[in-house]
């Protein structure tokens, strides 16, 4: 594994600045990783050529002293953000052939910051997805390995977790619509930061479901995210819900002093049939923050119980509005039509062709929840238990609490193919910690803290108060220091 790819963006940064390194070596030290892991089916299109043009450019940019923190750093981005002439097709078929003529407001800002495209990461198809299952590009698979199975790397960010994992790159863009950020940086063991919903602009990111997406960093560990972050985040005018916020300096925040913060511990995620180590692991985190200070109370959010009926009622209502533009008439696959097909047929035939059954299954959801029949007993119903499970949060904030400690997945990482014949509720379980936080638009950060007896990575989520991503990191960065976590998977593939 070559030591220049295995750096973090922080030691990358100082050492470009410092001449140690360029980043023409650092991008070819990635391309070499990214060459030899095709097993882990991480990389869904690869831009070498585009990687070291932007590489030299970013050298002769810290040579003349205009140099930011993201400069001459090799990243993955994930398939889902719009990237100019190069395929942007969110894992799908449908969208087979798609080059836009555009960049996405995240991917510009950290290539203007000089960050270098090492090619597009795989996922869950339009982002729907917790085990990378459903990609058209076939199975993400997760570097760490304890028995002859191949493991998931978690979904819909399955290929930007896996690459982080397994060093192919310094960093990845990942999406958050349920979870997706978070769930599989606890599975890689790495950490994932889903921002508050409007400080990270959609606009050039695929939607999924539109007042729950929200863009964020996957890393290896909590200093590069904030860096990350702040590369990342922003006013758009182009997306109407990014917030006019000014953007604050993340990694000065991080102090790793949280003497006097009070943590909430949440009892309504005392699921049942939770594992024993899950429970023993957010027990440990708690007594760490302890440790470092803060003040640990006992709260309740009451609504919780709700929260994945909410989402699988919101988000599949959302999708099926967003995908409806998939018609094969303006982008994209087109069906083969026979003689007398009319416009009906054709959409009927591309989007059968196009989207996959999990697509299809929750575009039928929404579909159906949004019908005129059906709108208020589901959807208004689901709008209305959204508005008290944030309530929930508002109140646990209001009483004083800084930030809330839960664990970010209710296992460690399975095996692929595992769940493919079960009830697809039991993927659905996979978010049962996670999505609380989308529904109600706050930040949250999943830090890996321990092993299982397996000996596989498991994650700790922090949720912190809306905007206050700086005070969120610092905590996080408390907690990762007492956790002193530095396992690494074994090289396999």
């Amino acid at each position: 594994m070559s030591e220049l790819s295995a750096m973090k963006i922080a030691e990358a940064r100082d050492a470009l600045a410092k001449g140690e390194v360029t980043s023409v070596e650092l991008t070819e030290a990635c391309l070499a990783e990214i060459e030899g892991a095709d097993a882990l089916g991480a990389f869904a299109h690869k831009t070498p050529d585009k990687a070291l043009e932007m590489a030299r450019a970013a050298d002769a940019r810290i040579k003349a002293g205009d140099a930011t923190a993201m400069t001459g750093i090799p990243l993955g981005i994930k398939d889902l953000f719009c990237t100019q002439g190069v395929d942007s097709q969110a894992a799908s078929r449908i969208l087979e052939g798609f080059r836009p003529e555009y960049e996405s407001t995240v991917t510009r800002q950290l290539f203007e910051a000089g960050a270098v495209m090492l090619g597009k990461l795989n996922m869950d198809e339009f982002a729907m997805g917790s085990s990378n299952e459903t990609s058209v590009y076939g199975n993400a698979v997760n570097p760490w390995k304890v028995d002859d199975r191949a493991l998931t790397p978690g979904g819909s960010s399955g290929g930007s977790a896996a690459a982080v994992s397994a060093d192919l790159c310094l960093a990845a863009t990942g999406t958050d619509t349920g979870g997706s950020i978070r769930q599989p940086a606890a599975f890689t063991g790495i950490t994932g930061l889903k921002p508050t919903y409007g400080r990270v602009s959609r606009w050039g990111i695929i939607a999924f479901a539109s007042s729950l997406d929200q863009a964020g960093p996957m890393t290896k560990d909590v200093r590069d995210a904030a860096i990350m972050l702040q590369a990342m985040a922003g006013h758009d005018p182009m997306d109407s819900t990014s917030a006019d916020l000014a953007v604050p300096d993340f990694e000065a925040m991080l102090t790793g002093d949280i003497k006097g913060k009070t943590i909430g511990i949440p009892r309504e995620y005392r699921m049942e049939g939770m594992p024993q180590e899950i429970e023993d692991l957010w027990a440990e985190g708690r007594k760490m923050l302890e440790d470092a200070g803060a003040k640990i109370v006992d709260i309740s959010l009451p609504h919780t119980k709700y929260a994945l009926p909410t989402y699988y009622v919101i988000a599949p209502a959302e999708a099926s509005s967003n995908l409806a533009r998939y018609d094969g008439v303006r982008y994209g696959r087109r069906a083969e039509l026979g003689q007398g097909d009319g416009i009906v047929d054709m959409y009927e035939k591309t989007r059968a062709e196009g989207f996959g059954p999990e697509v299809q299954r929750r575009v039928m959801v929404g579909t159906y929840v949004l019908s005129a029949g059906f709108y208020d007993a589901y959807y208004n119903r689901a709008r209305k238990v959204r508005t008290l499970i944030k309530r929930d949060f508002e109140e646990a904030f209001a009483q004083g609490v800084d930030a809330i400690l839960t664990p970010a997945t209710p296992s460690a990482a399975f095996g692929l193919g595992e769940m493919q014949n079960a009830d697809p509720v039991q993927m659905y379980l996979n978010d049962v910690f996670t999505v609380t936080v989308n529904l109600a638009g706050l930040p949250g950060i999943s830090v890996p803290t321990g092993l299982d007896k397996s000996g596989l990575p498991l994650g700790l989520q922090l949720i912190g108060r809306p905007w206050e991503e700086g005070d969120l990191l610092n905590t996080a960065y408390a907690l990762e220091q007492a956790a002193g976590y530095v396992a690494k998977p074994e090289r396999w593939w």
